[in-house]
């Protein structure tokens, strides 16, 4: 019943994330309706009336609400261990080798998302803060190295293709941000002076938004970058544009 208020699903472990979250929400409403209950109950009986005083000593048999705690208690630790922990192991803690994933730097700053491809050899060029230039090179991307001569960098457009899982290298250039994917179900701040994999792996195709999660700034709400999900076929096309338009650039250049 819940799932139609969640956003749209294209990741592998969205279905486990949008269980978890389905099911604490129900566990959330069986409290709240027992509590909302309980304190109607408590202004009826206890409600002030003619010739009855107050007891300030309280009520001594507390049973009831230990055997209501503990029952509680016990639900929650087995979502904690049985259920949360096992799924936040998996989302988090397993990642794919490099040689099966594809990698992708994306390096947060006040207000955008710069993303960098390795290119067809699979290995990223050195940077030099030395060579930032925020209109034309905003990573510092040294193209007189040889292993960043196919290398792809854009700014809030990232394209992956589906069924292939994705590993991203997270940081950011300045404050803490964080990188939200709803229909990935994945966010992750992005932490100064750190380097943070993601992982996450995609399985239709469409177009898609990725959202700052974490109040970065007077420009927070314009830090919008843009998800697209490709076929492999569509994605290598685009990808070999991408190489061929920067060996342009860096000739006319």
């Amino acid at each position: 019943m819940l799932e139609k208020y969640l956003p749209v699903n294209i990741s592998t472990h969205g279905g486990e994330i949008d269980t978890l979250l389905i099911n604490l929400h129900y566990l959330m409403l069986v409290l709240f309706v027992g509590g909302i209950i309980f304190y109607l109950i408590a202004l009826v009986k206890f409600r002030q009336k003619e010739g009855c005083k107050a007891n300030y000593t309280g009520i001594k048999n507390t049973k009831i609400a230990v055997a209501l705690a503990l029952v509680v208690a016990v639900v929650e630790l087995v979502f904690d261990v049985m259920y949360s922990v096992p799924i936040w192991a998996n989302v988090t803690a397993t990642f794919p080798e490099p040689k099966d994933a594809l990698e992708v730097r994306i390096i947060a700053q006040q207000f955008a998302w710069n993303i960098h491809y390795a290119g067809p050899d699979g290995k990223f060029g050195k940077t030099d803060p030395k060579l930032i230039d925020e209109t034309d090179n905003p990573l510092g991307l040294d193209r007189e190295d040889a292993n960043a001569k196919d290398d792809v960098t854009t700014v809030n457009q990232l394209h992956v293709p589906i069924n292939k899982p994705v590993l991203v290298y997270l940081s950011t250039k300045d404050v803490i941000h964080s990188f939200s994917l709803p229909v990935m179900r994945v966010k992750q701040d992005a932490i100064p002076g750190m380097i943070i994999p993601v992982t996450f792996q995609a399985t239709k195709t469409g177009e898609y938004q990725i959202a700052c999660a974490q109040l970065c700034g007077l420009g927070h709400y314009r830090m919008v970058g843009f998800f697209t999900t490709h076929t492999q076929e569509d994605f290598d096309n685009w990808m070999s544009g991408q190489v061929e338009a920067a060996k342009a650039s860096d000739s006319e250049w």
